[in-house]
C-alpha cells in the first residue's frame, strides 16, 4: 500500500485504533493554533456556521506547517482535514461534500442520518462515478470530476489522486473518511439496517445533542435511555468494525469513553482563562 495520508485513517488502522479530532471553526486562527496540536485531524464545523467556502480554503492552508512536513518526509498534510457539512441527511444535499473535497478535505462528516437511503447517498456522494461492472461499483458514486485543487493539496498528480480518492475502509487505499451523525431515534431503530446495507462506512458518530433534545433532556448526557441508546450504536459499530465515535470528550470521560470502546474521539477545545482569573484574584479584582 502506498504511503496513508490521511492521518485519522492512518490513526484507526495503528497501534491501539484509536483517533483524537476536534471540531473547530473555519477560521484562520484556529486552524494556526490547531495544525500544531497533536490531534490526528480537525472537523471543521460548517453545520452550525455559515457555508463559507472561501473561508474554509483558507483555513486549510493554514494547516499546512511546511516544517513539519519536510520532518515527516511526505507530503501529507500533518493534520488531516475533515468537514462537517450543514444538510441533514434526508436533505440529500450532495455539493456540499463535493464541494468540501473538491478542495482536499479528506472527509466529510454527515449530520442527522437516518434511514439507508441517506446513508448510501452520503457514501455515493464521497465517490466517482465507475461502471456497474467495476469492482467496489456500490454504492454507486455521484461525485463529480474536478480533482485538480485536492489534488494539489494532497501533494499528489490527478491521476494519482484518482487512485486514492474513494472511501475507506471500503477501499482499503482510499483517503477519504465518510463519517455518519446518528441523531435521532429513527437512526438508532434503522442502524443495523444501515451498516448491513451500505458499505463504505468509515465512523459512526453518536450525535449525543440533537438525541438528548428528541428525548426531552437537552444537554442531560447522563439520561439512561441516551446512555442505553450510546451502547446501542457502539454494539452494532463493533459487531460490524466500524470505528464509533464520541463528539464531547473532556479530560473528565476521557478515560472512560476509551474503555467503552470508542475509537473517534472529538477533544473539546476550551479557550485557557486560568493566567486572567488568577491574574484578577491576584489584582484583588
Amino acid at each position: 500500500m502506498a504511503e496513508r495520508l490521511n492521518g485519522v485513517i492512518r490513526a484507526l488502522e495503528t497501534g491501539r485504533r484509536i483517533a483524537f479530532t476536534s471540531f473547530i471553526q473555519a477560521e484562520v486562527e484556529n486552524a494556526v493554533s490547531f495544525a500544531q496540536s497533536a490531534n490526528d485531524g480537525v472537523v471543521f464545523e460548517m453545520e452550525h456556521t455559515p457555508w463559507d467556502i472561501r473561508a474554509l480554503r483558507e483555513a486549510m492552508q493554514f494547516l499546512l506547517l511546511r516544517q513539519k512536513i519536510a520532518q515527516a518526509g511526505s507530503v501529507a498534510c500533518q493534520m488531516t482535514p475533515l468537514v462537517r457539512i450543514p444538510p441533514s441527511g434526508s436533505e440529500m444535499n450532495q455539493w456540499f461534500a463535493k464541494q468540501a473535497l473538491d478542495l482536499g478535505a479528506y472527509g466529510i462528516v454527515w449530520p442527522r442520518i437516518s434511514t439507508p437511503e441517506e446513508a448510501y447517498n452520503a457514501v455515493s456522494a464521497c465517490r466517482y462515478p465507475r461502471l456497474r461492472s467495476a469492482p467496489l461499483y456500490e454504492p454507486a458514486g455521484l461525485r463529480g470530476d474536478a480533482p485538480m485543487p485536492a489534488a494539489r493539496y494532497w501533494g499528489v498528480s490527478q491521476q494519482e489522486y484518482y487512485k486514492r480518492a474513494d472511501v475507506w475502509p471500503l477501499a482499503p487505499d482510499g483517503e477519504v473518511l465518510v463519517a455518519l451523525m446518528i441523531e435521532d431515534t429513527t437512526a438508532i431503530e434503522n442502524l443495523e439496517e444501515i451498516v448491513r446495507r451500505v458499505p463504505g462506512i468509515g465512523v459512526l458518530l453518536v450525535g449525543e445533542g440533537d438525541l438528548t433534545q428528541e428525548l426531552g433532556c437537552p444537554r442531560q448526557y447522563d439520561n439512561p435511555e441516551l446512555l442505553r441508546m450510546m451502547r446501542h450504536v457502539r454494539e452494532v459499530a463493533q459487531a460490524h468494525d466500524i470505528p464509533v465515535g464520541h463528539p464531547h470528550v473532556t479530560g473528565q470521560n476521557v478515560e472512560r469513553v476509551i474503555e467503552e470502546g470508542y475509537r473517534f474521539l472529538m477533544t473539546f477545545p476550551k479557550r485557557d482563562f486560568s493566567a486572567l482569573d488568577q491574574g484578577r484574584a491576584l489584582a484583588g479584582r
